[in-house]
């Protein structure tokens, strides 16, 4: 299977990273690393997931999104590129209502492909 985790420099999309490259590797997946802007330039993201991707050991190719990342992400889905794309999962109000970024958001209700979220 073709994945495409998006990262965007939070430390939970970092966590997110470490567990998709754990079950990349317990199930053989192809898996590429889809960087872009949250609170960090996509050139400091990029380089937390080098040094990330370089602790534990797994070699990924890693590309950067610009413009739209949702939008860049679900595109390239639709393309054929990937099969399932995977996002890190949202956090719960205090209500207990799961809120989402807007990239998570976009991707989630645009996606044709599997999109898995990882909380």
């Amino acid at each position: 299977m073709r994945i495409m985790v998006g990262v965007d420099g939070t430390e939970r999309a970092m966590e997110t990273l470490s567990e998709s490259v754990e079950r990349a590797r317990a199930s053989g997946d192809d898996l590429t690393v889809a960087v872009y802007s949250g609170a960090d330039p996509v050139s400091v993201v990029e380089t937390q997931v080098r040094d990330r991707l370089g602790a534990l050991e797994y070699d990924a190719p890693v590309d950067r999104l610009e413009g739209h990342p949702g939008g860049t992400l679900v595109e390239r889905a639709e393309r054929g590129e990937y099969d399932r794309i995977v996002l890190p999962g949202g956090t719960r109000s205090p209500l207990g209502k799961l809120t989402f970024d807007s990239t998570v958001k976009f991707v989630l209700l645009n996606a044709h492909t599997s999109v898995t979220l990882i909380r």
